[in-house]
C-alpha cells in the first residue's frame, strides 16, 4: 500500500507540473515572457511552500536530460551556416569558456578566504557555458536575425562539452593531482577528438540504417535512442559524450532530406517538439526547487565569505562576455577571426554591429548544464556548498534578469530579421523546384508512354505551372516592396482564406458522415490527415 500511495503521489506531482507548464507557456506566449524563466520562479516559490521538494539528481539530467535537448537543438541547427562561422562559434563556445574558467578561478584565489584555484575553476566551468534557451524563444519570437540565431545556436551546442571537460581536470586537480594548464588543454583537446569521432561514427551508422527509416514509426525509434547511444559511446571511451551527441545530431539534421521519408520526417518532427517542450519545462521547474536546500548548507561561512564568492562569480559571468565580444572585434583582419567572419573564401568578413555585440552580450543565460555539472562535485570537494550556491545565483542572475529583459533590449536595438529577404529566398527555391519538376516532366514527355501517362502529365503539368505563376507573381510582389517586411497581396490573402474555409467544410462533412455510421472512425483518421496536410500547404511567405 505505500509504495502504491507514493506511486500516486508521484503521479499526482507530474500532472501538477505537466499543468503547470502548459499554463506558463500560454502566458508566455500572451506575454512575450520567457517560459524558462516564468518555470523558475514558479519552482521557487513551490518550493518555499510545505510539500515535498524532489532534489536534482545531476547524473540523472546529464545521462537522461541534456542529450535529448542537445540532440534535439542540432537537429534544429544548420551544419552549413554553423561551418560558415566556425572560428566564431569556436571562440564563444571554447575561449570565452576557457577564459571564464580561469578567471573565476584566478578571483577565488585571490579574495575568497580558504578556496584554492582548482575549486575556482571547478565553479568557472559549470557557470561558464550559456543555456541558449531562453534567449533563443525570445530571440525567435522578436524575429532576431538569422547569423544572430546561428551564433547563439553554434556556442549553445558546443561550450558544454568544454565547460564540462574542465570541469572534469579540475575535480582531478582538487583531489590532489594539482592543477596544470598544459594537461587541461592536453585532456580536453583529446576528449573534444574522441567526441567528434564518437558522433561521426553514430552519424554514420544511423545513415546505414536508412532504409528502416522510410517507415515512420522505426524512423521515430532510431531518433529517439541515437542521443543516447552517442552519449554512451562517447563515456564509454572516456571522451566527450555530449560533444559526440551534437556532432550526430548535426550530421544526421543534415543528412535528412536526403534519407529520410516525408512521412517519417513530419512525425519525427512533432515528436522532438513535445518531448523538447516537457523536458525543458520540468527541468526549470527543478531548478527553482534547489534553492532552498542549497541556502540551508551555508551556515558554516561568514556572510562576507559569501558575497565575495558571489560577486566574483557573478561579475565574471556578466562581464567578460561583452569585453570578450569587444575585443574580438577588434582583432586585426589578417587573422580571419573577427565575429561574423566566415570560414569559407566564398563569403564576406564582416564583423557584427555595435547593436548585434550589445545582443549576443545579454544572450548569456545559464541554465540546467550549470547546475548539472556544479551538483556532480563528491561531497568531499572543498567549498562545495558555496559554490553550489554561487552557481545557483549566476543561474537566477542571467535567467530572470537576462531572460526578462532580452526581449525588451533586441526591440529597443531595432534587431529583427529581414522578413522580406527570407521570403525572397523561399519563393526563388520553390520556384528553382517547380521548374526543376516541369524539366523531368518534359523528359518523361519524350520517353516513351501511353495515352493515360499522357493525360496525367499534362494535368500534372498545368497544377505545376500555375504554382510557379503564383511564385513568380509573389516575388515581383516582394521586389517592389520598400520595407523589410514581407507585402500582403489581398488576392493571395483572400485564396488562403477561402482554402481553409473549403478544408473546414470538407472536415465538417466528414464528421458528419462518421457520426452518421456511413465513415468508420479508421476511415476518418485516414481523410483528416490528408486534410490536414492539405492545410500545411498553404504558405505564408
Amino acid at each position: 500500500m505505500d509504495l502504491v500511495h507514493h506511486a500516486e503521489e508521484i503521479l499526482l506531482f507530474v500532472l501538477a507540473a505537466a499543468a503547470i507548464i502548459v499554463a506558463t507557456r500560454w502566458v508566455s506566449r500572451r506575454t512575450g515572457l520567457p517560459a524558462a524563466a516564468l518555470l523558475t520562479i514558479i519552482g521557487i516559490v513551490y518550493a518555499v511552500l510545505p510539500g515535498p521538494n524532489i532534489e536534482l539528481n545531476p547524473e540523472i539530467i546529464l545521462t537522461f536530460v541534456i542529450p535529448p535537448l542537445l540532440y534535439n537543438a542540432a537537429l534544429d541547427s544548420s551544419l552549413l551556416d554553423i561551418r560558415h562561422n566556425l572560428r566564431t562559434v569556436i571562440s564563444l563556445s571554447v575561449l570565452l569558456v576557457l577564459a571564464t574558467a580561469l578567471l573565476v578561478g584566478v578571483g577565488f584565489d585571490l579574495w575568497v578566504t580558504g578556496a584554492t584555484l582548482a575549486a575556482g575553476v571547478a565553479l568557472g566551468a559549470a557557470i561558464a557555458p550559456p543555456d541558449p534557451v531562453a534567449a533563443l524563444a525570445v530571440g525567435r519570437r522578436a524575429g532576431l536575425p538569422g547569423n544572430m540565431i546561428t551564433l547563439i545556436q553554434g556556442e549553445g551546442l558546443l561550450n558544454d562539452a568544454t565547460a564540462l571537460t574542465i570541469l572534469s581536470v579540475a575535480v582531478a586537480s582538487v583531489d590532489g593531482e594539482g592543477f596544470s594548464f598544459p594537461t587541461a588543454v592536453g585532456q580536453f583537446v583529446l576528449s573534444a577528438a574522441g567526441g567528434v569521432v564518437a558522433g561521426l561514427v553514430v552519424a554514420y551508422f544511423v545513415r546505414f540504417l536508412r532504409h528502416l527509416r522510410d517507415d515512420p514509426i522505426s524512423a521515430n525509434t532510431i531518433s529517439l535512442v541515437t542521443p543516447f547511444a552517442a552519449y554512451l559511446l562517447g563515456e564509454s571511451v572516456h571522451v566527450s559524450g555530449v560533444l559526440a551527441v551534437v556532432v550526430a545530431g548535426l550530421i544526421i539534421g543534415h543528412d535528412a532530406p536526403r534519407y529520410s521519408s516525408g512521412a517519417s520526417r513530419l512525425q519525427t518532427s512533432a515528436v522532438w517538439r513535445l518531448i523538447d517542450f516537457v523536458l525543458e519545462g520540468f527541468v526549470f521547474l527543478l531548478i527553482g526547487q534547489q534553492l532552498p536546500a542549497v541556502i540551508d548548507r551555508l551556515h558554516e561561512y561568514s556572510t562576507a565569505t559569501i558575497w565575495t564568492a558571489v560577486a566574483v562569480s557573478v561579475d565574471v559571468v556578466l562581464l567578460l562576455r561583452p569585453l570578450w565580444l569587444v575585443l574580438t572585434q577588434l582583432l586585426p583582419r589578417r587573422m580571419h577571426s573577427r565575429l561574423g567572419g566566415s570560414l569559407d573564401q566564398g563569403h564576406e568578413d564582416k564583423a557584427l554591429t555595435r547593436k548585434e555585440v550589445v545582443a549576443l552580450s545579454w544572450a548569456g543565460t545559464r541554465g540546467v548544464i550549470t547546475l548539472a555539472a556544479i551538483f556532480t562535485l563528491k561531497p568531499n570537494v572543498p567549498d562545495r556548498d558555496l559554490m553550489q550556491f554561487c552557481a545557483f545565483i549566476v543561474v537566477l542572475v542571467t535567467l530572470l534578469g537576462q531572460g526578462l529583459t532580452f526581449a525588451p533590449l533586441v526591440r529597443w536595438l531595432g534587431l529583427k530579421a529581414n522578413k522580406a529577404d527570407l521570403a525572397r529566398e523561399r519563393n526563388e527555391a520553390r520556384s528553382a523546384a517547380v521548374q526543376a519538376a516541369l524539366d523531368r516532366l518534359d523528359e518523361i514527355q519524350q520517353e516513351k508512354h501511353d495515352h493515360i501517362e499522357d493525360r496525367a502529365i499534362e494535368t500534372m503539368r498545368k497544377q505545376l505551372t500555375v504554382r510557379l505563376e503564383r511564385y513568380r507573381k509573389r516575388l515581383d510582389l516582394i521586389e517592389k516592396a520598400d520595407s523589410d517586411e514581407v507585402p500582403v497581396s489581398p488576392q493571395y490573402e483572400a485564396a488562403l482564406a477561402v482554402r481553409r474555409e473549403v478544408i473546414e467544410a470538407q472536415r465538417e462533412e466528414l464528421l458528419r458522415w462518421r457520426d452518421s455510421g456511413m465513415l468508420t472512425d479508421e476511415g476518418l483518421r485516414v481523410l483528416e490527415r490528408e486534410l490536414d496536410h492539405e492545410e500545411r500547404l498553404a504558405e505564408r511567405s
